[in-house]
């Protein structure tokens, strides 16, 4: 059978088709077309193709970007049918080069995208700035894109698209595969994104949820890429709490998924929501909240009338200026609480409709006052500082948020003080007397001169009125001399009631005095109560005197004899 096969083919008929067959297909070949062959086998780095013409044809290996199995069937371009030694001449790079330049030049015409491969920048004369790129092009081809039409945005850091591949629109097609056409990326996308947005627009709904990423902020909220083209997400629909800067909580490229709130699909304008993904917390308010209830959040915002604190994200309260501390006459919020201060208050009362809650935050802690007169009962001592002066008195602090006042006239018993700031600092440490509590009006009344016996009580017990008592000068006046007596107090002793002499006048009889003199003296008066005390030095000369002509009249004899007052003072001043 085999042998039959043999003769067979030896016949006559049989050359006759074999060399038709070989004549007809030199017709088909010609140099510079491009035709199909089969790999036929593959030794070392040489390819063997069978293009059914009386020889193979070579191929080196570098022209396959991937290594071609046997069988395979590639198009390759004539280069010679009769190169050396009648062997044709076939490559594969040449031709893929003229099916991609044929490619190419139908999607110039058409301006149908071809891909590419971001491959390397190129920059521009000056050799700094860059101005676009080079582009791989199918083929082996190279194309330029602008720098400005390399995408839709703004592109910060063009190193980052090298190795990206997409779509581009040929602008300008260069046959020659050495020179670079012009392709142009940005026509591309903005045609898809067109199209994506049209479509888009056609079956949105408001309510429906989406997916975007984080584009651009601004001072009114977030615009989200949504594939190309932007929806907004305005700062109050971000969270059901309060958000005053955007960035602190989203970061450029985030991807979320948002609700749709609003849409304009003549302006193609949509509106999202982020906080509308979750539960509105004011819904199931009086499930956790109850009046009276003491509740622990934040401050988020202070104002001249009182602080927002936020329960939840959602839910803030207003606790007012006047329920803000028990012990603080608070007139600015900020000198006591700041943003961010986490405190305790309690729920005085709500609005579910208005979205409101009052809070009391004095009200979450005890109130001082209620123990106030047990606790500093009139008479009780301490020693305290004080923290503040005024012309009328001091401010000393009893404990955290407690002062009392102490009044000028209630620093000393001997001296007349009329500005407490001329014997009184602030960060004195004082003893101190409560003379007076009264919780409702929130005041307590302090002494230092009540912590001490009062030396004009004493004064008046041990002398009353017409005793003797020594003072010591302490200056000279025009109208007397000023003196102290024991209790360190002090007293002007007038002129008149110096004159101890008929021959003595008001005018001379100052200059018998100097300070640190010690001088008797008679109490004429002493009001505690008003701080007074009245001397006069002649009375008690008049009553040294008399007592002398008491006791001389007392120790006289008969033999003696009689004798006048007259006579008494002539014999004592001859003494």
């Amino acid at each position: 059978m085999d042998n039959k096969k043999i003769v067979d083919l030896n016949t006559e008929g049989s050359q006759s088709q074999l060399q038709e067959k070989y004549l007809k297909s030199l017709d088909t070949i010609e140099d510079g077309c491009v035709i199909n062959g089969q790999v036929a086998q593959i030794v070392g780095d040489t390819v063997f193709i069978d293009v059914g013409y009386k020889s193979e044809g070579r191929l080196s290996l570098s022209e396959f970007d991937t290594v071609p199995n046997v069988g395979d069937t590639i198009q390759v371009l004539v280069v010679k049918k009769e190169g050396r030694g009648g062997q044709i001449q076939l490559s594969s790079k040449l031709a893929n080069e003229k099916n991609s330049a044929s490619k190419l030049e139908e999607a110039y015409s058409a301006k149908v995208p071809v891909e590419g491969k971001f491959v390397g920048v190129i920059k521009g004369k000056e050799g700094d700035k860059i101005s676009g790129f080079e582009v791989s092009l199918p083929g082996g081809y190279k194309g330029f894109c602008p720098l400005s039409k390399a995408d839709v945005n703004r592109i910060e850091e063009p190193e980052k698209l090298i190795g990206t591949k997409d779509y581009f629109i040929v602008e300008k097609f260069v046959k020659n595969p050495h020179l670079k056409s012009v392709v142009n990326r940005k026509a591309y996308l903005e045609a898809q994104i067109n199209e994506t947005k049209k479509e888009f627009f056609e079956h949105i709904a408001v309510g429906d949820v989406v997916e975007g990423a984080v584009k651009s902020f601004t001072s009114f909220g977030v615009f989200f890429d949504l594939g190309g083209f932007d929806g907004l997400l305005h700062l109050n629909d971000m969270s059901w709490g309060r958000i005053s800067k955007p960035k602190d909580i989203f970061k450029k490229g985030d991807r979320l998924r948002l609700r749709v709130i609003n849409v304009d699909k003549d302006a193609q304008k949509i509106n999202l929501s982020l906080k509308d993904m979750t539960v509105d917390p004011w819904s199931n308010f009086e499930e956790k909240y109850k009046l009276e209830q003491i509740v622990t959040g934040k401050i988020v915002k202070l104002t001249s009338f009182g602080v927002f604190v936020e329960l939840e994200p959602g839910v803030e309260g207003l606790s007012h200026i006047s329920e803000l501390s028990w012990t603080i006459h608070v007139t600015n919020p900020g000198d006591v609480f700041k943003v961010g201060d986490v405190v305790d208050a309690k729920i005085l009362g709500y609005d579910i409709g208005a979205r409101r809650v009052s809070l009391g935050i004095r009200q979450a802690q005890e109130n001082p006052w209620d123990k106030i007169v047990e606790k500093y009962a009139v008479g009780t001592k301490l020693t305290r500082p004080v923290v503040k002066v005024t012309q009328a008195g001091a401010f000393v602090n009893l404990e955290e948020g407690i002062d009392g006042f102490l009044p000028a006239e209630s620093l000393s018993w001997t001296e007349r003080i009329t500005d407490a700031r001329t014997v009184v600092k602030q960060g004195d440490e004082k003893e101190v007397v409560v003379m007076k509590v009264d919780p409702n009006a929130r005041r307590i009344r302090l002494s230092i001169r009540d912590a001490s016996d009062n030396p004009w009580a004493i004064l008046k017990n041990n002398y009353p009125k017409g005793s003797l008592i020594q003072a010591e000068v302490v200056n000279v006046l025009e109208n007397g001399i000023q003196v102290k007596v024991v209790g360190d107090i002090e007293t002007v002793i007038n002129k008149n009631a110096l004159i101890t002499d008929e021959n003595e006048n008001a005018m001379s009889v100052l200059s018998k005095y100097k300070p640190g003199d010690k001088v008797n003296a008679i109490v004429v008066d002493c009001n505690p109560s008003q701080n007074k005390l009245i001397l006069s030095v002649r009375d008690a000369v008049l009553k040294e005197r008399k007592d002398e002509y008491e006791k001389y009249m007392a120790t006289s004899t008969e033999e003696e004899g009689s004798y006048t007052l007259a006579d008494i003072l002539s014999k004592k001043d001859e003494e």
